[in-house]
């Protein structure tokens, strides 16, 4: 496992960029050319199946020995998801956010389909030290990936993409030029970024103390059997945090808003 924080995060950034490449545009964007200022992450999110071989709790392991604490627990029901959050006791780390998926929800058919997907896997591989971004751990026939799109979008995602930063966030509340998510919103649209707008373009609010907005995820090829499908890769993700009553800035998620960033990868 990492023993640096800083260079996780470099390596899961490097991954993230290779398939999504407007995160650079849009990095350019925020930050504005001129000056060198760098974009504080709010967080990055990981996927996985609740799997013997790739259970939340084996990603968690990397970022606990890295001196994280879980926060939070949260449960989507009709996206059979469970998800906890962990933070760093340094504050200008990133938080990180994985979910899994209650495969045993699903249908028999895809519930087979996960199960041979993972069954290829080297139990010992979610301890390397570059699993966080070692992409799948499998061979996906396009059936396959066919047959869990039609059920559930984030099996399809996690099927053909595998272990990797989903996305990454970009804290408003510490850019230069706005702290406004609606400007943020703004400025995307103008440069002909396309948004989210499951649940409205902006998820949460004051009201909730957090307030969430991304992108469409990009496309890009992912070699399938004998052919090569392009398909949503990742987002980026803008998140504005409010003061709670004790004036502290809130850390947490909001599972409403969390459901429809989820969204952000669907392929139709």
């Amino acid at each position: 496992m990492h023993t640096n924080v800083d260079t996780l995060f470099a390596r899961l950034w490097d991954k993230y960029v290779t398939i999504t490449p407007s995160a650079h545009k849009i990095h350019a964007l925020l930050v504005g050319e001129e000056n060198g200022d760098d974009i504080v992450n709010d967080h990055v999110a990981f996927r996985t199946f609740n799997l013997d071989k790739t259970r939340l709790d084996k990603l968690a392991a990397h970022f606990l020995a890295l001196g994280y604490e879980e926060k939070g627990q949260y449960d989507f029901e009709a996206k059979k998801l469970d998800a906890k959050h962990f933070e760093h006791p340094d504050d200008t780390k990133p938080k990180v956010f994985i979910s899994e998926l209650r495969v045993g929800e699903l249908s028999q058919q895809a519930q087979d389909i996960i199960s041979r997907l993972v069954e290829q896997m080297d139990g010992e591989q979610v301890n390397a030290e570059t699993f966080l971004y070692s992409g799948p751990q499998w061979d996906l026939s396009k059936e396959d990936y066919d047959t869990l799109l039609n059920e559930s979008e984030y099996a399809a995602w996690l099927a053909a993409w595998g272990f990797q930063a989903n996305h990454f966030t970009v804290s408003v509340n510490h850019l230069k030029q706005t702290q406004s998510l609606v400007d943020v919103n703004t400025l995307l649209k103008e440069a002909g970024f396309v948004l989210n707008t499951s649940g409205g373009e902006i998820k949460g609010g004051e009201e909730v103390c957090l307030a969430q907005s991304s992108t469409m995820a990009d496309k890009a090829n992912v070699k399938m059997g004998d052919e090569t499908l392009q398909i949503p890769s990742c987002f980026y993700e803008f998140a504005q945090r409010y003061a709670m009553p004790d004036g502290k800035l809130y850390q947490g998620f909001v599972a409403a808003s969390a459901d429809k960033i989820f969204e952000s990868t669907n392929a139709r």
